[in-house]
Parts: structure tokens; C-alpha cells; sequence
């Protein structure tokens, strides 16, 4: 399948690329970089693409820090503004005619995406989280789940056996905080960096859990 090459987007809080389906689409999948990527990051590009190909409209985005600067981790104080670059990314999903959007991203991307909508369930229809952060590296009691207890939103966790912010024990333990319907995809032998990509159980996954 040809699709059309990724548009770069830039409006108000919102940069990055579009990856438009060949046919008419009605979800959107809007997807944020780790605390130490960008938009480019080789894994949104073949996530987006692979939903692009499966009929989805696709933006990864640069989060407002990564704006600030080309490189080096987020700032703390900023994370409410990255959390309003995801909200107006979703906004400008809808604009483009999605009906329903998927927001998520990968690790801080991701962990970000989870505080917006606890935080305000009706920025989207459901969750993609990659390599969730759960906690930093050895250190497994600074869980990063405060505010999963406050999720409406359906989410799918993807994250590897080898991946050391959480094990798949771990990851498990923490889910069953959501109230919300969930699912949790292992994926063997992937670290963090989600070399091994499960292209197909995402887009079903997410599938099932919009129908639910």
C-alpha cells in the first residue's frame, strides 16, 4: 500500500507530522515521544505508519518542552504545558475528522498522556501507552501511579519482559488500580526502547477496546 508522505503540522502548541490513510477514516491515533526523543523518533514513525496503513488518521508530536530545546530531558515544571500539547494535538485530530482519537505515546509521551486524562476523560476515546514509565530504573518503590485510580479512560499497555522502569508483575499489580477496562500486551524480549514492535496486537487491541 502507497500512502501519501507525513505533512508537518505546526499550530498554536501543536508540531509534528501527520499521517493521512488512503481512504476516509473516523479514529485517530495521536501519539508523544519519551522524555528524550522527538517527533522523529524511529518508533512513532513506524507505529504511525502502520496505523495509517490500517485505515487510521496518525500525528506524532513534539511535546511543548521538546519545542524549547532540541535535546536533554523534560523540565518538571513544564509538564502541565506538555499535557495541554497533548490536549490541542487530540483537538486537532477532531479538526481533521476524527471522531474518535487514541492518545498516547511513548514512555514520559505515554505517562503524560495518562495524567490528561485522569485528569479530563473526555480529551479522548482510549489510551496507547508504550514502555509506561512505572517507576525509574532499581528504584521500584517510587511507583508513578498515583493517579491511575482517577482513569475513565480504556488504555492498552504495551511493554517489553526486559524492560526495566517496570516487569510484567510489576505492570500487572498496577493496572488493576484502573477502573476503567484495560489490557496489558507483553512483548518478549523488548526493553524500553520497544525494539520489537507488535504492530498488529496494538491496532487490535485498541480495536477492542473502542468496541467494548
Amino acid at each position: 500500500m502507497t500512502l501519501p508522505e507525513p505533512e508537518a503540522i505546526a499550530d498554536g502548541l501543536v508540531r509534528g507530522y501527520v499521517h493521512r490513510p488512503v481512504d476516509a477514516f473516523t479514529n485517530a491515533v495521536v501519539l508523544a515521544h519519551g522524555a528524550g526523543s522527538n517527533a522523529r523518533a524511529p518508533l512513532l514513525v513506524l507505529v504511525c505508519r502502520h496505523f495509517a496503513e490500517a485505515g487510521w488518521l496518525a500525528m506524532r508530536i513534539d511535546l511543548p518542552f521538546r519545542q524549547q530545546r532540541a535535546s536533554g530531558p523534560p523540565f518538571p515544571a513544564m509538564q502541565a504545558k506538555d499535557r495541554e500539547g497533548l490536549r490541542a494535538a487530540a483537538g486537532v485530530a477532531r479538526g481533521l475528522g476524527a471522531r474518535r482519537v487514541v492518545l498516547g505515546g511513548h514512555s514520559y509521551g505515554g505517562r503524560q498522556a495518562t495524567m490528561l486524562a485522569a485528569e479530563d476523560p473526555s480529551v479522548a476515546e482510549a489510551l496507547l501507552l508504550m514502555s509506561y514509565p512505572l517507576h525509574p530504573p532499581q528504584k521500584p518503590a517510587q511507583l508513578r501511579t498515583q493517579h491511575f485510580p482517577n482513569l475513565r479512560t480504556r488504555a492498552l499497555f504495551v511493554h517489553g519482559t526486559k524492560d526495566p522502569f517496570g516487569s510484567i508483575a510489576e505492570m500487572e499489580a498496577a493496572v488493576t488500580l484502573i477502573p476503567a477496562a484495560h489490557r496489558l500486551i507483553e512483548v518478549a524480549g523488548a526493553g524500553h526502547d520497544m525494539k520489537k514492535k507488535p504492530f498488529e496486537a496494538m491496532v487490535a487491541g485498541i480495536g477492542e477496546l473502542l468496541e467494548d
